[in-house]
């Protein structure tokens, strides 16, 4: 019963927020057409500026993978992973998914695609996904459209929740598959 609600609720909530908004704006006689091509204007203003940060980042992180630099980094520091018993092929995913979330899917494949989907390292890898944030990618992007140059304590930050978020993932992990 409470999974056809539910089902239910996620049918129509997007259609009645829609509804919701259009209603509101015909209430206040917003002329509906016109803002929303002023809005797409800006949205395309903002696309162009961002390009640069995010031609800038993509370069970065590939050059990062394709050097060898976080699989060499990784293979470093397997034996004390190994230790602490954590998989090494969880190494390039805690380094990569602060900088792009594409990369990050990238480092998500292939850790599915050489371990069995019900592995610990998997869902560990998966728990990761889920649980910190690409702070490289919006400090350089979002921050970077709208012009903010100064963001040491954002960074600073931005990085102690993606730590907090893997070490979570680790406990959570270990928690309910360990």
């Amino acid at each position: 019963m409470i999974k056809e609600i539910i089902n239910l609720i996620s049918l129509w909530a997007l259609p009645t927020i829609i509804l919701f908004i259009l209603t509101i704006a015909i209430i206040r006689k917003v002329p509906i057409y016109e803002a929303f091509v002023d809005g797409a204007k800006d949205g395309v203003k903002v696309s162009f500026n961002i390009i640069p940060y995010l031609v800038a980042i993509i370069v970065a992180v590939s050059m990062l993978r394709a050097s060898g630099v976080i699989d060499a980094l990784a293979g470093i520091m397997a034996e004390m992973l190994t230790k602490i018993h954590l998989p090494a092929d969880i190494l390039p995913l805690t380094i990569v998914r602060s900088l792009s979330g594409s990369a990050a899917l990238g480092v998500f494949s292939d850790i599915i695609s050489n371990n069995d989907i019900n592995s610990y390292t998997s869902k560990l890898a998966a728990i990761m996904m889920g649980s910190s944030e690409t702070t490289f990618y919006v400090l350089t992007v979002y921050f970077g459209a709208v012009g903010i140059k100064k963001y040491r304590y954002a960074l600073l930050t931005g990085l102690c929740a993606d730590f907090i978020g893997i070490v979570a993932a680790i406990c959570v992990a270990r928690f309910f598959f360990g």
